[in-house]
């Protein structure tokens, strides 16, 4: 890539000509008025485990404020049902459709591993154009073995977490990544629960990362593991749900995890405990006293995974993980930027993770160096709807033990072809549980959803929609094409 004006912005001030010219002189102005962003991002979090979706039973008091003080938007969807695919749309810009990365590695027809390309360009990278610092604190999760993801190498300044999603799913680790250097973690002891929970760290990493670029713009990318598998969490944040009547049993997880017994308490204590993280984050922010010039926003990657009912975590959304309802894809959102966003204020405008980049750059001042899926929701983020650009449709696809499964979600449509099981289509504005199948009622949308799943998806080898067995070391096997219906 080539030396551009504004890469230089640090450096020609020590050549005392900065202020010469005037082009120059807007630069700097604008650098030192854009706002800090911090993205937070739950894992595995669904639509109504949270009080401001109508969470009864798990207290989540500072995530409300934030979004009491800011905007709701109600209808924010993921990526993907699934973690990588998801990520790696909101990074890119670019949706399932599109992408280099649509499934885990797991799922792909080579059986190689897949990272995000080396191509592929990132918010952070955009965002870096402009002169901002640029941190991830958490799970990245897209470098996977092909040598193409490390994420440095793609426009992140700053790294403390985890590369793979394979290592997030303990919260005990004997080692971290800390930038290219994997630190051993001999205190720690992930069957045992010894040792610093790793969420603790991500948070005090973040506020370091926070105290240290104070003075300049930042982009903080804080994608936080709970409440993913597996279930555990110390047990000062399990005590407030302790004795409540709750059906004291392990959740619906499997796997190579390391639970604590008693999985209702531990996933609220979970939630909880990432709520009182954002607590201490916008504690820090008004310490700092860069309150009013921060822009956070709070989701989570997809639909939950864990609870099957006493929590009611997709918000009574039909769907999960994995699936392509609304539970499994619909999450919740909340974004606070005082004197920006109207405190108490909800959109119903649909937006998606491929969104971010383009939103991003929107607030920057910039446009995106690169074709992507997303439209700015910054109209929508000010209240300035007359503004805000519609997408044509909305596009997911997840291809696991269940079979290919596409969704395209078109105006208040949205039609689901899943594999070997008759074509659905639900009204979302009158329906959002998808409970009434209208897709005999109405061919002619059914025939025009068809016809989008195949003319806007593009090819990619590794990810045909057939159906495949997990790799997990091999080369999958037996793939059957999804059948039209």
């Amino acid at each position: 890539m080539g030396i551009t004006l504004l890469s230089c912005l640090g450096v020609l001030p020590l050549f005392g000509f900065a202020h010469a010219n005037p082009t120059i002189d807007s630069l700097i102005k604008k650098r030192k008025s854009l706002p800090n962003i911090i993205f937070i991002m739950a894992d595995d979090l669904g639509y109504g485990d949270i009080g401001f979706n109508g969470q009864q039973k798990i207290k989540t008091p500072h995530i409300d404020q934030l979004a009491q003080e800011g905007m709701v938007m109600t209808q924010h969807y993921a990526g993907s049902s699934v973690c990588a695919p998801s990520r790696a749309s909101l990074m890119t810009g670019v949706n399932v459709a599109h992408a280099h990365v649509r499934e885990l590695s797991a799922w792909t027809a080579s059986g190689k591993a897949i990272d995000l390309a080396a191509e592929d360009v990132t918010v952070a990278q955009e965002l870096k154009r402009v002169g901002y610092s640029t941190g991830i604190i958490g799970k990245w999760g897209l470098e996977e073995g092909a040598g193409t993801g490390n994420v440095l190498d793609h426009g992140f300044d700053y790294f403390y977490g985890y590369k793979t999603h394979t290592e997030a799913h303990h919260y005990y680790p004997e080692y971290i990544w800390k930038n290219r250097e994997k630190l051993q973690l001999p205190d720690n002891e992930s069957a045992s629960k010894k040792g610093e929970y790793s969420n603790d760290a991500f948070t005090r990493e973040a506020l370091a990362f926070i105290q240290k670029n104070s003075k300049k713009p930042f982009f903080l990318y804080l994608p936080y593991t709970i409440p993913h598998n597996e279930l555990t969490v110390p047990d000062e944040s399990k005590a407030p749900y302790e004795n409540l009547g709750w059906p004291k049993k392990p959740m619906d997880v499997s796997g190579h995890y390391h639970h604590d017994p008693e999985g209702n308490t531990t996933y609220a204590g979970m939630i909880s405990r990432l709520d009182s993280y954002i607590g201490q984050l916008m504690q820090e922010l008004k310490t700092q006293g860069i309150d009013d010039n921060t822009l956070v926003i709070f989701t989570s990657d997809n639909g939950p995974g864990s609870d099957k009912g006493i929590f009611n975590s997709t918000g009574g959304l039909r769907g999960r993980k994995l699936t392509l309802y609304e539970g499994g894809i619909r999450e919740p959102f909340a974004a606070r930027w005082p004197n920006k966003i109207k405190p108490g204020s909800t959109s119903d405008q649909p937006a998606a993770f491929w969104d971010l980049l383009p939103t991003l750059c929107d607030i920057a001042g910039i446009k995106p160096s690169v074709k992507t899926d997303g439209i700015s929701y910054l109209p929508t983020l000010l209240n300035q709807v007359k503004n805000q650009k519609k997408h044509d449709l909305l596009y997911w696809e997840i291809n696991e033990s269940q079979g290919p499964i596409q969704a395209i979600r078109l105006g208040d449509w949205k039609g689901i072809n899943a594999y070997q099981k008759p074509f659905e289509l639900y009204n979302l504005k009158v329906d959002p549980k998808e409970s009434k199948n209208l897709a005999l009622s109405n061919p002619g949308v059914v025939a025009k959803i068809k016809q989008m799943m195949i003319s806007y998806r593009t090819e990619n080898p590794e990810f045909p929609l057939t159906k495949r067995t997990p790799n997990y070391g091999n080369d999958g096997s037996n793939p059957e094409t999804i059948k039209s219906k």
